[in-house]
């Protein structure tokens, strides 16, 4: 078995088994190769086929998505995780002295907030995306993003899904903005900038400055799951490798 479909193989069980994340890549790395070449892996002969591997990728990327996909859609998912917190808008930041001296930092502090709220609560929608475009993954998909950048899967899953997701959440954001209070937030904003003399007025598509935020995240912690398949993985994999490709 070539080192291609021992990578790959690895690479799946990481992902599906992510409660083991602690060894060096070049740990499982070797652990499977060793597996491999000893016959120890995927029943009689220790023989695994290109699409027996590539469908347990695929599973893996599944579980590993959604794992992503759980996190930010936790409580304080975006809003804790200075990685991925949505941020004042400039226009807003630009305002942002004259509201707070205005006495209005309570508004500011609400609109913020709020606007992390409603990416929590349009994150989930893009299980379904992800899926599909894990289900639609090609050999060669999979041979470039073993063999590529860094970040190739998350460049992989960029290319593939943004589009899709962009037009999902466009009107998630909205509707979810609307229940957690980020339209009524900026329109009092808004109306406060109006009542302080020599203040500009707020120029923002909030619709697009938030999904576009909440994408950010997204693809921002998918970017870090990659890393960590690539450099932290476990080494403890033989029962679980026999396991999940004992078929």
């Amino acid at each position: 078995m070539n080192m291609f479909r021992i990578t790959f193989i690895a690479i799946g069980i990481f992902l599906f088994a992510p409660q083991y994340c602690h060894a060096e890549w070049g740990d499982i790395i070797t652990q499977t190769k060793d597996q491999v070449l000893k016959g120890s892996l995927g029943g009689a002969g220790g023989s695994l086929s290109d699409s027996d591997i590539i469908q347990g990728l695929k599973e893996a990327l599944n579980i590993g998505t959604e794992n992503a996909v759980g996190t930010l859609s936790q409580s304080d998912g975006f809003l804790s995780n200075r990685d991925v917190k949505i941020l004042l808008p400039d226009s807003v930041k630009k305002a942002e002295g004259l509201l707070r001296a205005a006495g209005y930092g309570q508004t500011v502090d609400n609109f913020e907030l709020s606007m992390n709220r409603a990416a929590e609560k349009a994150v989930p929608e893009a299980t379904g995306i992800f899926k599909n475009a894990i289900l639609q993954m090609s050999f060669e998909d999979a041979n470039k993003i073993l063999n590529g950048r860094d970040n190739e899967a998350t460049l992989f899953f960029k290319e593939k899904t943004s589009d899709d997701l962009t037009g999902l959440f466009k009107p998630i954001v909205h509707n979810a903005m609307n229940e957690v209070g980020v339209t009524k937030n900026f329109q009092d904003m808004s109306q406060k900038l109006e009542m302080i003399p020599m203040a500009s007025s707020l120029n923002l598509d909030l619709d697009s400055y938030v999904t576009d935020k909440t994408l950010d995240g997204l693809f921002f912690m998918i970017a870090q799951e990659e890393k960590k398949i690539r450099e932290n993985p476990t080494a403890r994999v033989t029962d679980i490798l026999k396991k999940v490709f004992a078929k």
